[in-house]
């Protein structure tokens, strides 16, 4: 099972349809026992962190994404699915959220247009089948206003200029993460799916 979380304010037609494309059938759950039980899991996620945690937490599914990771499950997170994944996050004040990957997520610096929004370059720091065929420093479609700070450089995969040298992939065992949305990023963003979805279930 691909299991799509769920909690109430995904960015899941673009994401399922992406996959769908692909010839793989995701399922869309809210169910902490489907994320427990799926061979890969994908959190997708729009608007501000701390309200995605308040409903991770109250559906259950924080826990089952922490226990899936934990056990190496693939995990693949898009924007907010990214950010949630670091110790807490600056947006409304501070929120903690998963603590999966030791960091902060912090506002993109003043001076700049906020959100970050459009196509921009993604550099690509390591090799990771993720990448396969895709072009270094190839251009992805960003929305954001805050970027994520991981403590452990090395969990980096991707990185993004926009005022300042962000942070816009990482990448740790069977997790992987993007700032950007590779399903409105065209073929190459059809072809990082596929590219996880083959290594994940091989």
């Amino acid at each position: 099972m691909i299991a799509v979380i769920d909690y109430g304010a995904g960015n899941l037609r673009s994401v399922t349809n992406a996959i769908a494309a692909l010839g793989y059938e995701p399922k869309v759950t809210s169910s902490p026992a489907d994320v427990l039980a799926a061979e890969v899991v994908i959190l997708p996620g729009v608007g501000a962190a701390g309200d995605t945690m308040q409903s991770l937490k109250k559906q259950g599914l924080a826990d089952a994404i922490c226990r899936s990771i934990a056990d190496n499950r693939p995990f693949l997170g898009i924007c907010i699915g990214l950010q949630v994944l670091f110790t807490g996050t600056e947006e409304g004040g501070w929120h903690e959220c998963l603590n999966v990957i030791p960091g902060r997520v912090r506002k993109l610096p003043p001076g700049l247009k906020i959100p970050h929004m459009g196509w921009n370059q993604v550099r690509q720091k390591t090799s990771h089948p993720v990448f396969e065929g895709i072009p270094d420093g190839a251009d992805f479609y960003f929305v954001h206003s805050y970027c994520a700070e991981p403590d452990d450089k090395t969990v980096v995969l991707g990185e993004t200029d926009y005022g300042i040298t962000f942070c816009s992939a990482i990448a740790r065992g069977n997790l992987v993460a993007t700032q950007f949305h590779p399903e409105k990023s065209g073929e190459l963003g059809l072809k990082m799916y596929d590219n996880f979805i083959k290594h994940a279930l091989a």
